[in-house]
């Protein structure tokens, strides 16, 4: 049963919706925020991250729009990677409403604890990966029909927690794809935004969605997300990036012990 919702609670989601929107936009793991506050005001597991799912859906859509202007030129390559995103997205979500509450509660520190780290080591993923550096003077090359494979992966994540998964397409995407870190960035932004839509439709009708959460989430992922677009090429992500790996650490940590 879904909580009673209080107006306090309300302000507090939609507080961390519109700074999960532009984390999600700057550096990625916004629902590492959005996610926890949920569950701190009450809201089952599966119920919170289903929520969380269809309420950060708009701050996508915001960050992909600002950003849409490094596709150009990228216009070949999306049908069929949005394809696989979209069929993967729906599989995360098929096998998270599947999920007991029971089950997913012995999840949540571990599923936090990999985002976090994902987020953590980020740009250690990247320099081995050589994300965003590529060779210059030659054309780069045709992409490879088996790169829908690890994105359907990823977007199964996705669908199912979701949290670092901007992290797991920058990887997927950069070391396959030879293009600059912008690029890739505006990439990784349209397809999480369709992996969540996917997902979020689905979930609509699964009777789990605390309307109320989400509907203030969505308005304030929504604005998060444009801001944090707008200014994703200014801002420096490594600080943001400590502050958002401390808050999923410590989240990962009261869990873990909850969980005892």
């Amino acid at each position: 049963m879904l909580p009673r919702v209080r107006p306090a609670d309300l302000a507090l989601a939609a507080g961390a919706a519109f700074l999960a929107g532009g984390v999600n936009a700057v550096a990625g793991g916004g629902s590492l925020i959005s996610f926890p506050a949920l569950l701190a005001v009450g809201v089952p597991p599966v119920a919170a991250n289903i929520t969380n799912t269809v309420a950060l859906c708009p701050g996508y859509l915001g960050g992909a729009v600002a950003q849409r202007g490094a596709l150009a030129g990228q216009r070949r390559r999306l049908p069929r990677l949005l394809v696989a995103g979209g069929l993967g997205g729906l599989t995360g979500a098929v096998l998270l409403v599947a999920t007991s509450d029971t089950v997913f509660r012995q999840l949540i520190p571990w599923l936090l604890l990999a985002a976090t780290s994902l987020l953590a080591f980020q740009d250690r993923i990247r320099a081995w990966l050589r994300i965003g550096t590529p060779e210059p003077g030659a054309a780069p090359p045709a992409d490879p029909l088996w790169l829908v494979v690890p994105v359907f992966v990823v977007s199964v994540y996705g669908g199912y927690f979701g949290a670092g998964l901007s992290i797991m397409l920058l990887a997927v995407l950069g070391v396959v794809l030879h293009e600059p870190l912008n690029r890739l960035n505006a990439l990784k932004q349209v397809l999480s935004l369709v992996i969540n839509v996917v997902a979020a439709v689905f979930f609509a009708f699964s009777g789990k969605v605390h309307w109320d959460f989400a509907a203030v989430m969505a308005l304030g992922s929504l604005a998060g997300g444009a801001a944090g677009g707008r200014v994703a090429d200014r801002m420096q992500p490594r600080i943001l990036r400590v502050v958002v790996v401390t808050i999923g650490v410590a989240a990962a940590v009261v869990y873990f012990l909850r969980s005892l």
